[in-house]
This record gives structure tokens, C-alpha cells and sequence, in this order.
């Protein structure tokens, strides 16, 4: 006889325990231990197989098992195939997360059009919208699809028998925390219910090969709501940024097991629905001012991309007795290693100074080859000398102010010919590695100190 007992989970990492905490022993976070109900005992199994294989396997040896590269299937859009690796792996889980009403919904409800136009047959689950309210967001953005089917369903056992009459070639889940599974006895979204659920919607992907898109609520921290778990199930993960009132948005990949995980896809919000931006650089430089002290613009790589982007720095002297060091779009820590190497290395007096530096265009950068333009940027505002807005810089600062080599230096300089930059700053070890573009001219730079001299003084 099955046996009802209470027990808390941690929503954060999946401790359990049987009595509340304030504080989770495994992840150390405060407020997440939720309270849930565990059937003990015997109890009657269904037809939910928790496995990614249709039956029992055997080990094999590693040389005699054969491999093969995995299939892609394209989709319209370029932004969305470069984040997955080349297109969408039959068989593949992927997981969206995003913040509420960034355009999660529409994205994949424009991708699912795209696929069902290629005669895929393609299934969109709502949990969160009915079909009527699903049709007419698809009137908006103008989707019609004869191989697109909508299903409003929360009720995991449904779904599975939906797909296994249906056989569709792909399938988007909007969201994972409004499916719940019928054999587990928590509320829908719980910790039991997020790992179940994602766990069964794998097996029937790994078994049917069929490609698996589900979404995935965030939480207030801008992480993905259950489970570490479910990040750790998936094949890969995508986050969804942007400001809600800006159109641009970024699709992020933190893991893909099918392809790199630093490529990033920029879109646009528009009246239509999102269109993908061809040339991410020329968006970000756009509103760029010329000559103003403390514009500098570098050539940073996002997965095989690179993208050309201004870092902005404000100093002032402060007013108060510690001063402040702010950061949007770098790492705080970066941003003082370079300040500390500026005064130690440069004489730069910025100890009585407030320093605010920025990524313009809402990008995340932290590869080490953008430390030359922070620093470029910090001494441009500091002795109020504007850089030539012609000038590229690239370059890693080291503590005792030598200029490092960078990785994909040849793409970089590439990208800055092609947006008409006249001169680019690269460490001298790079120099000599490639056959560079006679429209551009090359400086090479050993330090800091001569750096500065080239940026601030030519």
C-alpha cells in the first residue's frame, strides 16, 4: 500500500529534506525549499518509461561503435541555425529561457511556420494560451503553415498520446512549468514535476527522433526557474536577452552539445514579429559619437563571429571617500585589474576617481582580447584626449602591462576592414600570421605604455 509523506525540495538545486530550512545545505540559497508530497511504498507503474533508450542497451566497445554526423535541419532563419550549431539536430532537446514577454513565444511560433513550410510536421504545445489566443497571435505575425498543429494541453499523459498519434517531426513545449505528470502527486512547476516531465519529454525525443524545443521560465537572478538539473538534461540551452523597450534581442547558447557555446544570434522586435540582424556591427556603432574622450571600439568574438562593438568610460573626479567603480556589460573585476594596471604601470592618478564604463548596444563581452580598448577608453576620458573614431583596438592587458596575443586575430581584422576602419591596434606577437587586407593599416603594439601613445597621440 503506497504511503503519502511530506518532505522539501530545494527548487534551486534539488536538496532534499524532511523538515523546512530558511537555507538549503546544498546550493546555500535562501527561501527555496518548497514544500512537496512523496508516495513511499509500492504503487502501480504506467506507461511513463524514465529512460532515453526504447529498451535495454548493452556496453560496447569504443572502437567498434559507429559514428555519423548529425543531421541538420535548417530553418529560415540564419541567426537562429549559427546559435544551434547548423541547424536543428532530429532528436535534439533544447531548452529557451528568457525574461516574461521578451519574445520567447513568438520566436518559436515564427520558427515553427518556417519548419512546417518545409513540410515538416511540426506540433506547438500551449500550457499557458489557449488555441484561439495561440491563432491569433499567429495572425499577427502572418503564419500560416498547413503542417503547423496547435494543442493546448497541460496533462503530460495527453501529450504523449498526441505525439504517438500525431508522429511530428517537431515539437515546442510552451512552457515546461505549466506540464505536469499525472503519477506525481506535486503542484505543476515543483522541482518533481520540472524533472519528470523533461525527463519523459526526452525518452520520447531519443526514441522517436523527434526534435524537442521546450521553454522555460526565469527567475528574478535571470537564471532558469527548477532544477540545476534540467540544464544539465538537455542538449542545449538558449537564453533569450534584451530590454523589453528596446527591439534588439540577443539568443545566447551557454550549452550545446551539437556546436559551440559562445554564438550568439541578434534579432529585431518588430510590428511583424522578429527578424534577424545580418550585421550585428553595424548596429552597435550606429549612434556612435565622433571624437568624444572615452569612445574606443573593439573587435570581440561571440563563438565564430566577430562583432564590433564601442566601450564607452566616464571618469570623474568623486565626491565621496571610497570612489565607485561601475561596469554594464563587463566584469567588475576586469574593469579594476586594468584601472590598478593604468596607475602601476601608466602613472595614471585614479585612485580620487570615479570610473563608469559601458558596452553600448546591450552586449556582454568578457574574452580577455577587449582589455586594450578598456583601458584605451578609461585614459581617453581620464586626460579628456579623444581616440581616432577611425582606430580598431584589440588586445590583452597582462599585470605588468605587456600586450598579449589574441585568438582569430585574421577574422577580426577582417571585419573591421569590411565596416571601413582605416587602422587597427593589435599586439606585435600577432603580427606576421596572415595575409592582412591592404585596405586597413596594421599597428603592432609589446605594452601598454607604447599603446596608449598610438591610440591617444596619432
Amino acid at each position: 500500500m503506497a504511503k503519502k509523506k511530506t518532505k522539501f525540495m530545494c527548487h534551486s538545486c534539488g536538496y532534499e529534506s524532511p523538515k523546512w530550512m530558511g537555507r538549503c545545505p546544498g546550493c546555500n540559497e535562501w527561501n527555496t525549499m518548497v514544500e512537496e508530497v512523496s508516495i513511499t511504498g509500492k504503487q502501480p507503474r504506467g506507461a511513463f518509461l524514465h529512460s532515453a533508450s526504447a529498451g535495454p542497451s548493452k556496453a560496447e566497445r569504443l572502437a567498434s561503435i559507429e559514428t555519423q554526423q548529425e543531421p541538420r535541419v535548417l530553418t529560415d532563419s540564419k541567426e537562429l541555425n549559427r546559435v544551434l550549431g547548423g541547424g536543428v539536430v532530429p532528436g535534439s532537446l533544447v531548452l529557451i529561457g528568457g525574461d516574461p514577454g521578451i519574445g520567447k513565444s513568438t520566436l518559436l511560433l515564427q520558427v515553427s511556420s518556417q519548419l512546417a513550410s518545409q513540410k515538416q510536421k511540426v506540433l506547438y504545445i500551449s500550457g499557458e494560451e489557449s488555441i484561439k489566443q495561440t491563432k491569433l497571435r499567429a495572425d499577427r505575425l502572418q503564419v500560416q503553415a498547413d503542417e503547423l498543429y496547435i494543442y493546448a494541453e497541460t496533462n503530460l499523459q495527453s501529450i504523449h498520446e498526441t505525439i504517438e498519434s500525431l508522429d511530428p517531426d517537431f515539437v515546442i513545449v510552451d512552457s515546461i512549468q505549466t506540464v505536469y505528470h499525472p503519477e506525481v502527486t506535486s503542484a505543476p512547476g515543483s522541482v518533481s514535476q520540472v524533472r519528470e516531465c523533461t525527463a519523459e519529454l526526452m525518452r520520447i525525443g531519443k526514441t522517436k527522433g523527434i526534435a524537442i524545443f521546450i521553454v522555460g521560465h526565469v527567475t528574478k537572478e535571470g537564471s532558469i526557474a527548477g532544477p540545476r538539473l534540467l540544464e544539465h538534461m538537455v542538449d542545449t540551452v538558449l537564453y533569450f536577452e534584451g530590454e523589453r523597450h528596446h527591439s534588439y534581442r540577443i539568443l545566447r547558447a551557454v550549452k550545446n552539445r551539437f556546436g559551440s557555446t559562445n554564438e550568439m544570434g541578434i534579432f529585431e522586435m518588430k510590428e511583424l514579429g522578429l527578424e534577424e540582424v545580418a550585421n550585428p556591427s553595424e548596429i552597435f556603432l550606429e549612434e556612435r559619437s565622433q571624437g568624444a574622450a572615452g569612445s574606443t571600439v573593439v573587435a570581440s568574438m561571440e563563438g565564430t563571429r566577430p562583432v564590433l562593438v564601442e566601450i564607452q568610460a566616464l571618469v570623474t573626479p568623486t565626491s565621496f571617500n571610497n570612489p565607485r567603480r561601475m561596469a554594464t556589460g563587463i566584469d567588475h573585476s576586469r574593469v579594476s585589474l586594468i584601472m590598478a594596471v593604468l596607475e602601476k604601470r601608466v602613472g595614471l592618478l585614479l585612485q580620487q576617481q570615479d570610473a563608469y564604463l559601458k558596452v553600448a548596444g546591450g552586449v556582454k563581452l568578457d574574452e580577455p582580447a577587449i582589455d586594450l580598448a578598456v583601458a584605451a577608453s578609461i585614459a581617453s576620458s581620464f586626460r579628456d584626449q579623444y581616440s581616432n573614431p577611425h582606430d580598431c583596438i584589440i588586445g590583452e592587458v597582462g599585470l605588468t602591462g605587456e600586450i598579449r596575443r589574441v585568438s582569430r586575430i585574421e577574422q577580426r581584422v577582417q571585419e573591421a576592414a569590411k565596416l571601413g576602419f582605416k587602422r587597427i591596434i593589435i599586439p606585435q606577437n600577432n603580427i606576421g600570421e596572415w595575409q592582412s587586407p591592404s585596405s586597413i593599416e596594421i599597428v603592432g603594439v609589446s605594452n601598454i605604455n607604447e599603446a596608449l601613445g598610438i591610440i591617444l597621440g596619432g
